[in-house]
């Protein structure tokens, strides 16, 4: 779940100067929020994986600040608790449950998370397309939300 890149040459540049450390990118690819070929969920989403994911992201410390994280899994249940409500309105609901993408990228861009963060949030709401996809998304982030506090306790 993890891909590992290196600039070229290593050098970061900048007025600081210096050498920039390996970064470390999240790979998505296990974070499956729809039963896949008729198979239940995979029994390690809400552990495994929500657990690989939240150490890869609270290794930014400095770029993810868990208020910022929590805002956005408080908007999440928000509209989980709309469509959980009224599920004859999930299609109505679905174009404001996606703009959660846009605020991602404007907290990316004001660097209160960072690219990895945004990264597993457009994968995940590109899954959400019925009330059940929807519920898994809000089970993963609030796994995931356990995980980052234990590996970013301060953030």
């Amino acid at each position: 779940m993890v891909s590992q890149s290196n600039p070229p040459g290593g050098y970061h540049g900048g007025r600081g100067g210096g050498y920039r450390n390996e970064t470390i990118s999240i790979d998505t690819s296990a974070i499956r929020l729809k039963k896949y070929q008729g198979k239940s969920l995979d029994p390690n989403l809400f552990d495994g994986v929500a657990n690989e994911a939240a150490k890869i992201i609270g290794q930014n410390d400095r770029g993810n600040k868990s208020s910022q994280i929590r805002q956005f899994y408080d908007e999440l249940v928000m509209w989980e608790e709309k469509v959980r409500q009224s599920p004859e309105k999930f299609e109505d609901y679905l174009p404001f449950i996606r703009m959660l993408n846009a605020k991602a990228a404007y907290a990316e861009g004001r660097r209160h998370v960072d690219g990895n963060f945004t990264t597993m949030i457009s994968h995940c709401l590109a899954q959400v397309d019925d009330v059940e996809s929807l519920h898994n998304f809000k089970l993963f982030f609030e796994a995931f939300l356990g995980f980052f506090k234990l590996v970013n306790p301060k953030g």
